[in-house]
């Protein structure tokens, strides 16, 4: 689990290095989980140190995104007039999420039934 933690945190690294490098307004987070992504489809596998920490991190995810969430009800004045593209933010994001993951899902069985 120490290697596959290594390894995340070494992209959240580069990705946060290539923001502050390039100047973009992106933040290195996802410019890192861009990488990973990236680095995985070119490897064509995730090893098990790296899927045990990754799965550590998703048991535990709701404990980094309650506190952001709450956040937003200490600053409701402040969307005054923005809850329709904030709706619509959150909607529209939340559809291309599931999209994907369904699609990710789809394929990914697709490719094991064609292995097998």
């Amino acid at each position: 689990m120490i290697l596959g933690m290594f390894i995340l945190f070494a992209f959240l690294i580069l990705g946060e290095a290539i923001s502050y490098l390039l100047q973009l307004p992106v933040h290195g987070a996802a410019i890192g989980m861009l990488l990973i992504t990236f680095w995985l489809m070119i490897r064509g596998s995730v090893s098990d140190e790296l899927a045990t920490a990754s799965q550590q991190l998703i048991s535990s995810l709701v404990l980094f995104v309650v506190p952001g969430v709450v956040g937003v009800f200490f600053l409701g004045e402040q969307f005054t007039g923005e809850w329709l593209n904030l709706g619509l933010a959150l909607g529209v994001g939340t559809l291309l999420s599931v999209l994907t993951s369904l699609l990710l899902v789809k394929f990914g069985r697709l490719e094991q039934s064609q292995d097998d």
